[in-house]
């Protein structure tokens, strides 16, 4: 996607053989480019969210092998770099899938052949981010062109929550593709970017976003979603995942499942874009089995943001002393869910429905 006219990935490798990110942390007031080179680089950058969102989470992860076994490609520090990279984020599937991809190709290899594997592979996971990612866009875009075609050519407005965009994957975004495809194809459409609290990722990473691509939108708290819908003024919610069981459970950013519930009550289409790694094939349940992450209190009891003399910084919002609860994600029953929008199609948000799409991947008992 685009930066005012330069198009960019969230992760990538340099001729010179760097690796190199968008340090998240800093955005919207300023944009930084960063170079991870050493595996303790690289989990300082998934666990402290310098990179999130599952897919790049992934890709990182996958990268940050190949920068170790580039350094010392032992069957110990392969061992060791699962180990410290898997600890970083415990909820997004996609970490888990990278390393045990990489793993896979790599163990049976002698060190001497593993950089270069790792280095091939790891520009592989990211370019079929991509590829996955602008599949699952053109499969959404047929919700939204349905949807400009009943209003005659009216605006479509879509209600997104955290973010799910081109950050938060390699590029196109999962939930923000669609839209983006969409816009690309001259419909009118508009967002109501939720800011997400704790960490405001709707505020900070999807508003620039789509600023910066062109995209027409409107910033909103978290608590107006509701509001929207039960006057009309949302036609479509789509956001992403960090995690779908088998049987279409999906595990998002905290409020997801609340506005599914407002979606219900309203007769609004919930949709949830997923690139099919995110699919846990094991978990059947995701409120009981999925491994809510609890984050730090800080992230509650502070905001960031840019001051008058345009120093960026944390401002507290909560008496001393007063603790706070911060589970980072919530699990929205398929029930709520209209469809998954995956690389492959829309499926229900089912095992059948899964399993339908993917008999690749679904274990038997799902069909």
């Amino acid at each position: 996607m685009k930066i005012d006219g330069t198009h960019y990935r969230s992760i990538w490798r340099e001729a010179s053989g760097a690796v190199k990110i968008i340090d998240q942390r800093w955005l919207p007031h300023e944009l930084r480019i960063v170079e991870l080179a050493s595996r303790e680089d690289f989990a300082d950058a998934i666990r402290d969210m310098w990179v999130r969102g599952a897919p790049l989470i992934g890709a990182t992860a996958a990268y940050g092998v190949a920068v170790q076994m580039a350094e010392d490609a032992s069957d110990a520090a392969l061992s060791e770099t699962y180990k410290a990279l898997h600890a970083t984020r415990p909820t997004a599937i996609n970490l888990r899938w990278a390393l045990d991809e990489m793993t896979r190709l790599l163990k049976p290899l002698t060190p001497g052949d593993r950089a270069e594997a790792a280095f091939r592979r790891a520009a592989e996971i990211c370019d079929e981010d991509v590829e996955i990612n602008r599949q699952i866009g053109l499969n959404g875009l047929t919700l939204i062109r349905a949807i400009a075609e009943r209003k005659g050519g009216g605006r479509v407005n879509v209600l997104t929550h955290c973010n799910a965009g081109w950050l938060a994957t390699v590029d196109w975004g999962t939930a923000t593709s669609p839209i983006y495809h969409a816009a690309e194809e001259g419909i009118d459409i508009h967002v109501f970017v939720d800011e997400t609290r704790p960490r405001n990722q709707g505020a900070q990473l999807t508003a620039w976003e789509l600023l910066h691509h062109g995209v027409s939108h409107d910033l909103i708290v978290d608590n107006a979603g509701g509001h929207l819908m039960q006057h009309g003024e949302v036609d479509l919610v789509i956001t992403g995942t960090d995690r779908t069981t088998a049987n279409g459970d999906v595990c998002n950013k905290i409020g997801t499942y609340l506005k599914a519930l407002a979606a219900q009550d309203n007769g609004v289409p919930f949709y949830v874009a997923l690139p099919s790694p995110t699919i846990d094939w094991t978990v059947r349940d995701g409120v009981k089995e999925i491994p809510i992450e609890e984050r730090a209190q800080a992230e509650v009891t502070r905001v960031q943001g840019r001051t008058a003399d345009g120093a960026i910084g944390h401002v507290q919002i909560s008496p001393d002393g007063t603790p706070a609860r911060n589970p980072a994600f919530d699990v929205t029953p398929a029930r709520l869910v209209s469809g998954l929008v995956t690389e492959r199609g829309v499926a229900e948000a089912s095992a059948e429905g899964l399993a339908a799409l993917f008999p690749d991947f679904a274990p038997k008992a799902a069909g």
